[in-house]
């Protein structure tokens, strides 16, 4: 059986250097334009536009009660979230119900500040949401005669009406509620 062998035949050194800084050329150039200062500015992440609604929220503390209001001249329930959230820029749906259907379930124990909490105020379904402020306190405007106030968790009322607790943005992991 016969072999041959074949010659290769590499290119010659002042080739390789032509290759060489052709390629390295490439490299070279004017360092990039810095980044007007608006484009370096970090997006909020979400524990940060979740503290903005809750103090947005406890700005809105004493505006009236308006039965489909939302806008600082009085507010209902879901329109002081669709509000708050709007404002901080997210869209919600608008009404309770449909609040609680768009949500991401939430257990109690894991809900974070900027969370939804919802109640069955009729006993019958969702008709009541208030924004999650942290240490059991959430932001709601509870019904007509009354201002936008503070609720707690805790207090029997809300406790018995309960309905469940939803988060409308997925939150950053390890972020929990103060």
């Amino acid at each position: 059986m016969r072999t041959s062998a074949r010659q290769v035949r590499f290119p010659s050194f002042p080739a390789i250097l032509a290759l060489l800084a052709a390629a390295l050329a490439g490299c070279v150039g004017t360092p990039p334009r810095e980044l007007p200062r608006s484009s370096q500015e970090a997006i909020p992440d979400d524990r940060s536009r979740a503290l903005e609604i809750v103090r947005l929220a406890d700005s809105l503390r004493g505006v009236p009660y308006r039965y489909g209001g939302a806008t600082p001249a009085g507010f209902d329930c879901s329109g002081l979230v669709f509000y708050t959230y709007h404002e901080s820029g997210l869209r919600v749906p608008r009404t309770a119900r449909a609040q609680f259907e768009a949500a991401s379930r939430v257990d109690i124990r894991d809900l974070r500040p900027g969370d939804l909490v919802f109640f069955e105020l009729d006993g019958r379904h969702v008709d009541h949401v208030g924004i999650y402020a942290g240490k059991g306190r959430f932001i709601h405007a509870p019904r007509t005669g009354r201002n936008v106030e503070d609720g707690f968790l805790q207090n029997d009322y809300y406790a018995d009406r309960f309905a469940g607790a939803g988060r409308i943005w997925p939150a950053p992991p390890g972020a929990r509620a103060p």
